[in-house]
């Protein structure tokens, strides 16, 4: 009855009795009032008496400790105190000692177990009286290592110029279908709430997305323009769930029912998402600045990975709400951890957004766990500098053509950079130019012009046997 009267925003008084019950002996009561009111004012007989069918059976018996209340509160009630305050709220109370038999009142229906009258007693004798004693914290733990992770990846977004956006872990079907996910998309199952707090918005969200850009919305709409937001949270994605036992108020459940209770939980994944629109670096004096493109959202995700100790690897996807030809899987090894581009145009359009907005997401916690920090040697020796621009056909990902050289050239790189892409004459339609900058160094001599252009000669060989890579002339 509550939940229909906030669906219909229609509170009444007969909503709220239905919603905390009716006494049931108001009946015969009401009946002899309005007899007697039709007697004295309108010229009534009353004839016979009262027929009443009850069909009810007599009211339970609730057993209880006297000394149980004690022990909850951490107060002492005595016997006599417990059953005078039992009393006050209309209940009867038959037995000696510590063992009572408390029948509550027909107009408390909400009294069914020892739990409810040990909360009656504690409320009338005051909850003032109870102690109010915090634990000890244990000394020496700090940080676990995940929450460690969690503030750096919070640091490191707005360490470069993201601000934090927390939003409500609620969404609802329109919200999902503005994102264009099909029906079979598994972010689709979500887990519905029983009692939520919006009946517009009664699942818990699988993705970060739809709030994050809800609130990209928002603020747009409030006049501002050059907006980089981030969020990280738990997310909720649907599956097999198994049924959550039912444990009594009577003790505290076992290890089996709270193993049970906590394997019944979903799986709640922390993710990290990023959405960004307008200008990236403002224009001024310095320049005439730069919009924000979908490679500032891939570039989220390096410093996300960077903060949470692992490297990325990025090649081209395709999963809405991305652009099909605009978006990028983030990988770790072979597994797939997230997703970077551009949002697609429908999208934009269903949101109200500025045409190319760009996001990120990524599951924080399929990272794998960081190894322990090693410094990098250090040579003492100089280094030897090789710039080499090779034309690659345009399916084919810088970051393969990266892959391939370092595995040709061996120990003796120490670092290798993409600095430049080109697409143009002379490059052949169909392909472009990849121009990597390697810094080649020994750690216990230096490197002659021979060793050096054998290293570069046998990078480029990899990437030409790998990618179908050419040197370009």
């Amino acid at each position: 009855m509550a939940r229909t009267a906030r669906r219909h925003r229609l509170p009444s008084e007969a909503a709220k009795r239905f919603e905390r019950g009716v006494d049931p002996e108001l009946t015969v009561v009401a009946l002899a009032r309005a007899a007697e009111l039709l007697c004295e004012y309108g010229g009534a007989r009353v004839v016979g008496g009262v027929v009443d069918l009850d069909t009810r059976g007599p009211r339970p018996q609730i057993p209880l400790d006297a000394g149980r209340p004690a022990r909850v509160a951490g107060v002492a009630y005595t016997p006599g105190q417990v059953v005078e305050l039992l009393t006050a709220v209309g209940c009867s109370v038959d037995g000696d000692g510590t063992d009572l038999q408390v029948t509550p009142p027909s107009w408390r229906p909400d009294l069914t177990d020892p739990a409810d009258l040990i909360e009656e007693v504690v409320r009338l004798a005051g909850y003032d009286d109870i102690p109010s004693v915090l634990p000890t914290a244990p000394p020496g733990r700090g940080l676990t290592d995940v929450q460690r992770r969690r503030r750096a990846i919070g640091r490191a977004l707005a360490e470069t110029g993201y601000v934090e956006a927390p939003s409500y872990p609620f969404v609802g079907t329109p919200a999902l279908d503005a994102l264009g996910l099909p029906e079979d998309d598994e972010r689709r199952a979500v887990v519905l709430v029983r009692n939520p707090l919006s009946e517009e918005e009664p699942a818990l969200r699988t993705t970060l997305l739809p709030g994050l850009l809800a609130t990209l919305a928002r603020n747009l709409s409030r006049g501002q323009r050059d907006l980089a937001l981030f969020e990280h949270g738990a997310v909720f994605p649907g599956g097999v769930r198994t049924p959550a036992p039912l444990p009594g108020v009577e003790g505290r459940p076992d290890d089996e029912t709270l193993a049970a209770l906590l394997g019944a939980v979903p799986a709640q994944p922390w993710h990290v998402a990023v959405a960004l629109t307008g200008s990236r670096e403002p224009r001024g004096w310095w320049g005439a600045g730069r919009a924000a493109t979908w490679a500032d959202a891939v570039e989220a995700a390096r410093r996300v990975a960077a903060a949470a100790g692992v490297e990325l690897t990025v090649r081209a996807g395709e999963r809405a709400p991305w652009h099909p030809g605009r978006c990028a899987e983030l990988l770790v090894g072979d597994v797939v951890v997230g997703h970077a581009g551009e949002l697609h145009p429908r999208v934009c359009a269903a949101l109200e957004l500025p045409a190319r907005t760009s996001v990120m997401e990524l599951d924080v916690d399929a990272l794998p766990a960081s190894p322990v920090a090693v410094g990098p040697p250090i040579s003492a020796f100089p280094p030897v500098l090789q710039d080499l621009a090779l034309v690659v056909r345009d399916d084919v990902p810088s970051a393969a053509v990266a892959a391939a050289l370092r595995e040709g050239a061996g120990e003796l790189l120490e670092s290798l950079r993409l600095f430049d892409v080109y697409t143009g004459a002379p490059v052949p339609a169909g392909s472009r130019s990849l121009a990597f900058a390697l810094t080649l160094r020994a750690p216990d001599r230096t490197l002659t012009g021979e060793e050096a252009a054998g290293v570069r000669d046998a990078a480029v060989a990899a990437a030409r046997a790998a990618t179908g890579a050419e040197l370009r002339a």
